[in-house]
């Protein structure tokens, strides 16, 4: 996401960077840079001359233009800017004091409510929240059928009945009925798709929304329909009354203009980001860390929290333990690397890293099917060998390159680069940190590979 956006604006405050003291006309000169490259990331035109305009006041200042790191105080009053058109401060959802609290899900058809609402109810569950999916979609036929399959491969309930396609006030009020019975902390309500142009079903979602006076009204819109999405976030707010934005399919914009304009222009914040097809790829919307990733300065905490999420307490420490001892072997790096694939694609991972162009420079592609020819050729290995990897022979090789599907180079290949990734690890255990360890770390799980 933001690929295009981020690498332009890298590029612009590189050569800032370089000038050392700045004129006015120095920042003008960047500033232009910056606009085209909004506008070519689909930003609204007004948006980004507003933009560079409440930029260039707050950068042509004496103390800017003669600091010494002028062009780093110009690239934190973009990224200030940035924050400040991304909305800014807490976009968590906020329950009402009483339980349930109801949280409508509603949007254009294809949008992608089914999926956000089992995502959703997947995330307060794992926050121990515990959560209802009522399906009151009743005019798409595979709709209820799709939230059911959702909802119990994620072991969460879900209500449904058969009902017409007229009568989804009457089920959201059943489905609130049986939340109450359950104690749930949240109903999430699967609305049907609908155009804002067609007032009866407008009519309808503004009943729902009567009946059940809900905590949160959630759009969710397609990012990769770009500013047609930011029309119709307009047209619902207008006609339904939103408290959040969700923005699917952001993984698939390269460009990101509607997630820089929408908030800006509706006055609605976004609250969560879709980055992939899997019940765990729902992120809640961080203006501030989204504004670092666009800027290529990465996003730790976000990266942290989805370690967090795949490693426990225990294995942290155990882990630590083995590599303060030189014990890290391929039955741990494989652990590792299952993590690894757990907490979404390499590619996503790369880009909350600090320096994340600097990264892509390197590893310009990311290899998902090499990481799993490592963990079958990890596999393929006995208890023994993959604690001893240093004394797997010839004979050795051969077996487990055929038992794994692969052959001796891509083998031999793998060996060599987890004893890299063993020299990296204990690098990392001494605090010795560094970009070519973990250059050596990714190249060894698939990123890089041309």
């Amino acid at each position: 996401m933001f690929d295009s956006l981020t690498d332009k604006l890298t590029a612009v405050f590189s050569r800032l960077g370089n000038k050392g003291r700045l004129t006015e006309a120095d920042v003008d000169e960047a500033l232009r840079e910056v606009r085209l490259a909004l506008l070519e990331a689909d930003v609204n035109f007004k948006v980004a001359r507003e933009f560079v305009a409440a930029v260039r006041a707050k950068a042509v200042g004496e103390d800017v233009l003669k600091g010494i790191t002028a062009g780093q105080q110009v690239v934190k009053i973009v990224h200030d800017q940035l924050v400040e058109l991304l909305g800014g401060g807490n976009q968590a959802l906020q329950p009402k004091p009483q339980a349930p609290s109801v949280l409508m899900l509603v949007g254009l058809q294809g949008s992608g409510k089914t999926t956000t609402a089992a995502k959703l109810a997947l995330q307060m569950k794992r926050r121990g929240q515990r959560a209802l999916l009522i399906a009151a979609d009743l005019r798409r036929p595979a709709a209820m059928d799709q939230l059911e399959s959702l909802a119990k491969q994620l072991d969460v309930p879900v209500y449904r009945e058969n009902a017409g396609p007229n009568d989804a006030p009457k089920v959201v009020a059943n489905g609130l009925r049986k939340a109450r019975e359950l104690g749930v902390l949240w109903a999430i309500v699967d609305t049907g798709g609908r155009l804002h142009v067609d007032d009866e079903l407008m009519d309808e979602l503004r009943e729902m929304k009567q009946r059940l006076d809900p905590a949160e009204v959630l759009l969710v819109i397609d990012a990769m329909t770009g500013q047609d999405a930011v029309h119709a976030a307009q047209a619902f707010h207008e006609k339904v009354g939103l408290t959040g934005l969700v923005l699917s399919k952001l993984d698939g914009d390269a460009r990101g203009g509607a997630a820089l304009t929408v908030r800006h222009i509706t006055g609605v914040p976004v609250k969560f980001v879709g980055v992939g097809e899997k019940a765990d790829a729902l992120e809640p919307f961080h203006p501030d860390r989204m504004a670092s990733r666009i800027l290529g300065m990465g996003d730790v905490l976000t990266l942290v929290e989805k370690a967090q999420e795949q490693i426990s307490e225990e294995q942290a420490k155990e882990l630590e333990r083995k590599l303060r001892k030189s014990q890290f072997d391929l039955e741990d790096f494989l652990q590792q690397l299952r993590q690894l694939q757990k907490m979404g694609p390499l590619s996503s991972i790369l880009e909350m890293l600090p320096g994340a162009g600097f990264m892509k420079q390197r590893m310009p592609t990311v290899d998902e099917k090499r990481m799993k020819r490592v963990e079958a050729m990890i596999l393929s290995m006995t208890t023994w060998e993959r604690s001893h990897p240093d004394l797997i022979n010839g004979s050795r090789r051969k077996r487990i390159a055929l038992g794994s599907g692969t052959n001796l180079s891509e083998l031999n290949q793998m060996l060599n680069q987890f004893r890299q990734t063993q020299k990296m690890m204990k690098q990392l255990a001494s605090g010795k940190k560094g970009m070519r360890a973990l250059q050596s770390m990714m190249q060894g799980t698939g990123a890089g590979r041309r």
